[in-house]
């Protein structure tokens, strides 16, 4: 029987599988873990390659086997899947982990550091609360509508709502006032907690010299920046700046019928978060374009051509190439000469 050479793992909550197979693809283990005995079966075992599927929990695993001296590499499950053979099973979605693994065209994920995903938990948790803040003022402005007060979008408008709330205390019944105070209560509370986690990233913007140099790119501030070197641990995995606008979904998607070829959209594929920062930066820009700079002449132009939504979004893949560029040349962005 030949060393194992190849592994499978299919994370889990409690329950895990395994598949194992030597250099000739013979399988050598095929059985599950608990999840107190997955450190130790490694532990057990010599230097292999190990599969992972980039899921919930992937980071942590795959930094505690590499640490036990096994190479582990991540794939994205939508490309693990063409590989299972069988239905939809523990054991079948092991088996196809570790025949991926091993295939040369496979693309992988890079393992984030503690740090890393520290900075991640940031990012999600203030797009948690945004998510959350937008909520109640759709709530509470549809409220204000059954009584008569209409408050205009944007942040001018939320703030006119409350005041017109306050004005209209005596107009409102008891109970109406007691469940609006609560949602205007809840507001003031977020954006508390928002302005405090927006800080500590920034704080982690700075200390970092990824992010730091991301942050010279117009359209790209603190938060973005942060985002990008926190989820992209290292640059160099992809192989183009168009192979990364890609993975953020900025570039079309191709759509073949009959011999005829066309384009219709982005494709929304990977990161949407990264994706929504770099679009919302892009129209910022867009709302400078007529200044003399050479980044913004360029949206200008495009600017005549496309409606103000497409040039930023054309803007944002753009902006995603040259971060790419960024990253793996470690040089600051410098904006070409007139």
């Amino acid at each position: 029987m030949g060393a194992m050479a190849t592994i499978g793992l299919d994370l889990a909550k409690n329950v895990f599988q395994v598949h194992g197979v030597d250099a000739d693809g013979k399988v050598l283990v095929r059985r599950q873990l608990r999840r107190g005995d997955v450190l130790k079966f490694f532990r057990g075992l010599p230097a292999c390659l190990v599969g992972i599927e980039a899921c919930a929990t992937a980071h942590h695993w795959a930094r505690a086997i590499s640490a036990l001296g096994h190479m582990v590499k991540m794939m994205p499950p939508a490309y693990v899947k063409p590989y299972v053979k069988r239905g939809k099973t523990d054991a079948a979605d092991a088996e196809a982990i570790c025949e991926a693994v091993t295939r040369p065209t496979m693309r992988f994920v890079a393992i984030k550091t503690v740090d890393q995903q520290g900075a991640l938990m940031l990012h999600k948790t203030r797009d948690l609360l945004v998510r959350q803040r937008t909520m109640l003022i759709n709530g509470l402005r549809g409220h204000l509508a059954e009584f008569g007060i209409i408050a205009a979008k944007g942040a001018g408008g939320v703030k006119a709502a409350i005041e017109a709330l306050h004005e209209a205390q005596e107009q409102l019944p008891e109970a109406a006032r007691m469940a609006l105070h609560g949602i205007v209560d809840q507001l003031g509370q977020l954006a508390t907690a928002i302005e405090r986690l927006e800080a500590r990233i920034v704080a982690w913007h700075r200390t970092n010299d990824v992010s730091r140099r991301l942050a010279t790119i117009p359209g790209i501030g603190p938060i973005t920046a942060s985002a990008i070197a926190a989820a992209v641990p290292d640059g160099s995995m992809f192989r183009s700046g168009r192979q990364f606008a890609a993975w953020l979904g900025l570039t079309p998607k191709a759509h073949s019928s009959g011999g005829k070829d066309r384009q219709v959209g982005i494709s929304k594929q990977g990161d949407g978060y990264i994706r929504r920062l770099l679009v919302v930066g892009a129209t910022s820009v867009m709302r400078l374009a007529r200044q003399d700079n050479a980044s913004r002449q360029w949206a200008a132009k495009l600017l005549a051509r496309k409606s103000a939504k497409l040039a930023a979004v054309a803007l944002a893949n753009k902006t995603a190439r040259i971060a790419w560029a960024v990253m793996t040349r470690g040089e600051i962005y410098v904006a070409p000469a007139m």
